[in-house]
């Protein structure tokens, strides 16, 4: 997951920003993404998000009608990036192998972007007010397609059998449970606030689970 970028918003400011309005812009988003992903959709103000981003709040009304369209612009600036890991899924390429990469790609997102992961899970567990349309459409397009190259690889023997969509969810709540549940992680682990090294042993752990099953017990390395 990439860190949320402004380039595709849509503010009061059509015309082309100057340096200046672009910098402000990125600052309330990211001030933005800071209380979103600590309080919720519901829970976030916009003197909240103004005094994060050390702002006025009439400076950030300048820029952002009201706290519903920050929130979609940076949902918005965060569907692209959040596909990307499994767009790279790639039918000519050795199944263990891509699956594989595919969870090593989610687990990196998580430990670099948890953030932009709570972000999205809130919106999630809110009934996606925001982005229903995209998971309806782009997101369901998507996962149709790799569980195409998912299902073709178990008709050929490839991988065990399995529901290629279920095995997507399955990766997809393990992997950014290390994001979402962070604080969780730590303390039952007995480390400092900051502490990734933990991501090290999830990913051994998350092959064994999932390739260990995919491949065949007795495959495992």
């Amino acid at each position: 997951m990439a860190q949320i970028s402004t380039a595709s918003t849509s503010v009061k400011h059509p015309r082309s920003k100057t340096r200046i309005q672009q910098e402000n812009e990125e600052r309330i988003l990211l001030a933005a993404l800071e209380v979103f992903s600590q309080n919720g959709f519901h829970g976030a103000t916009l003197d909240r998000i103004a005094s994060a981003a050390d702002m006025s709040k009439p400076n950030l009304l300048y820029y952002f009608k009201n706290k519903e369209e920050i929130h979609i612009a940076l949902l918005t600036g965060l569907l692209d990036v959040w596909l990307a890991p499994l767009r790279e899924i790639s039918a000519d390429g050795e199944p263990t192998l891509e699956i594989g990469a595919y969870i090593r790609r989610k687990l990196e997102s998580s430990r670099e972007f948890p953030r932009e992961s709570r972000l999205f899970a809130n919106e999630i567990l809110a009934g996606a007010p925001h982005i229903g349309t995209f998971l309806q459409t782009e997101l369901k397009q998507l996962v149709d397609e790799k569980a195409k190259i998912l299902q073709r690889w178990i008709d050929n023997g490839q991988l065990a059998p399995c529901d290629p969509r279920h095995l997507l969810f399955a990766i997809w709540s393990t992997t950014q449970h290390y994001a979402d549940f962070s604080v969780q992680v730590r303390h039952v682990l007995g480390l400092p606030p900051g502490d990734k090294s933990y991501y090290t042993d999830a990913a051994e752990m998350l092959d064994t689970l999932f390739l260990g099953r995919l491949m065949g017990a007795d495959d495992v390395p």
